[in-house]
């Protein structure tokens, strides 16, 4: 897993083709970056001329919605969060429910949090 660090453009190539696309009717944003993903094996070319998100790039996209989340909640509780990535964090106890509403983040998701930013600074 050495160099799989994402540029914003190849995330969002990865959600484009999350969405669906044809190989005829990519994006350029698709085009540019489709390269580098099916080398990472995170979008793989079906039969039919059609690209595929892997289950690889699945998990990439639905941990980067999960960090995201993360860091809307540490700015504002009642952010809004989808409830796949909030039940994923609940069962994690990265989140807790709060009397008033919405969702805070727990001591473990504020480390989580802290170490993501560092890893992200040392790249």
């Amino acid at each position: 897993m050495k160099n799989e660090k994402l540029t914003t453009d190849e995330f969002d190539a990865l959600e484009l083709v999350r969405r669906g696309t044809r190989r005829e009717n990519a994006t350029a944003c698709v085009g540019r970056n489709a390269k580098r993903l099916a080398g990472l094996k995170m979008i793989e070319y079906a039969r039919d001329g059609r690209i595929l998100l892997t289950e690889k790039g699945q998990q990439v996209l639905f941990l980067r919605r999960c960090v995201e989340a993360m860091r809307a909640l540490a700015d504002d509780a009642q952010a809004q969060v989808p409830g796949d990535v909030l039940q994923f964090l609940s069962s994690k106890s990265h989140v807790a429910a709060r009397e008033e509403g919405g969702y805070a983040l727990t001591e473990k998701g504020r480390e989580s949090l802290a170490d993501i930013a560092h890893q992200e600074k040392k790249r």
